[in-house]
């Protein structure tokens, strides 16, 4: 695999790798015992210029290519996949469509804080009645003399009570995805707030939240594209590739414990790697975890030269979620009764990992968009 990567690559993942074993591992336990990430990690990544990851330098980005991306988000997501979240909402989702689809004024004014880490965007989509249906959102926003007054609620929002900034699809328009559009709106605004979700499964240190907009008014440049759902859909494409990343490196690092822990363990007097049921589970996880990278890299790689990428996002973000759950359900078999207490990494790796089959876009919505793109035939209609 590291010959197909440049030098570049090679000392960004070891800059990553090193970061993720200083300032993440050591605290992966605590933040999840206690629900809450150390809020000063997130200036941090901003110094590493892991927040500012292709994004160009005359706004704070400290550039790169989407393979870069994927090569830090595996290495931070090997030690918790809840920091991998921060990175992925705040840079890819929301930085990241600002970069693409902003004014030259948006940019300035949002772009330097959320690539140093001094500012954090959340995504507002999702609403209690509309999640896979994203196209059904009931959020208004209403044209008033001086700009917008928004209205509604948003639910499962990561980042939500960290951010600054919130990326807010509202409807502006008739029913149906052509009517949304997405705005800008600093969380200080009036009538905006957000209440922190606890007693998550996992990504427990992550701060997730639900949002309510309540006469939030926001000045005309705080639209972002009238065309909304196109920016959320087009963003989400590579939110699946950073989804994907980010679960290679929640399988590998539930691989690399099973395997320290089966030459460590012993019984009937030999270490249970010698063990061939033993060798069994750790020869799949291996062969998961590297069938889940290459797909990974696959969209990088699409990605970089400028290729279609969505449908090829959709499959790696199928498997690559789900091997990520048999991956760290084979680990806890591996550990035994020592994987199901949270003393040891893999129990947290197989909470942290079954989110992955839900959020942005579920394995079942990720079928029916590959379906669509090998029939022609769409089965949400």
């Amino acid at each position: 695999m590291d010959l197909t990567l440049s030098d570049e690559h090679r000392q960004l993942r070891e800059l990553a790798r090193r970061f993720t074993d200083e300032h993440i591992v050591p605290h992966a336990i605590r933040w999840d015992r206690e629900e809450a990430i150390d809020r000063e990690l997130v200036p941090r990544l901003g110094e590493v210029g892991f927040l500012g990851l292709g994004i160009d330098g005359s706004h704070g980005g400290s550039g790169g290519d989407n393979l870069a991306y994927c090569l830090v988000l595996e290495e931070v997501a090997r030690g918790d996949s809840a920091v991998r979240g921060i990175i992925s909402v705040s840079l890819g989702l929301v930085a990241k469509s600002i970069a693409g689809h902003g004014t030259e004024e948006q940019k300035q004014r949002w772009l330097p804080g959320l690539t140093s880490g001094r500012a954090v965007g959340c995504f507002a989509l999702t609403e209690p009645g509309t999640g896979s249906d994203a196209g059904s959102l009931v959020t208004r926003a209403t044209r008033t003399g001086d700009g917008w007054v928004l209205n509604g609620r948003k639910v499962f929002i990561t980042n939500g009570t960290w951010a600054d900034v919130a990326l807010v699809f509202a409807r502006t328009g008739g029913p149906g995805p052509k009517g949304i559009s997405a705005f800008l709106v600093p969380t200080t605004a009036e009538g905006f707030t957000a209440t922190e979700i606890k007693g998550k499964l996992g990504m427990r240190g992550q701060a997730t939240a639900e949002i309510t907009l309540d006469d939030v008014h926001v000045d005309e440049d705080a639209l972002l594209s009238e065309e909304g759902f196109k920016l959320a859909m087009g963003a989400l494409d590579k939110g699946r590739m950073s989804v994907a990343a980010g679960c290679v490196g929640a399988a590998r690092g539930a691989l690399e414990a099973a395997l320290r822990y089966a030459k460590e363990r012993e019984q009937f007097g030999k270490p249970i790697a010698g063990f061939q049921l033993v060798q069994e589970l750790l020869a799949d996880m291996a062969v998961e975890t590297e069938a889940a990278r290459l797909l990974t890299w696959r969209v990088a790689d699409l990605a970089d030269r400028g290729h279609p990428f969505g449908t090829e996002a959709s499959m790696a973000k199928l498997y690559a979620s789900e091997a990520a759950v048999k991956v760290a359900n084979n680990a806890i078999q591996v550990f035994g009764g020592y994987g199901y207490i949270d003393e040891y990494p893999v129990g947290k790796y197989l909470r942290d990992a079954r989110v992955t089959t839900l959020y942005e876009g579920t394995s079942q919505i990720q079928k029916l968009l590959i379906g669509r793109a090998l029939t022609g035939i769409n089965a949400f209609a």
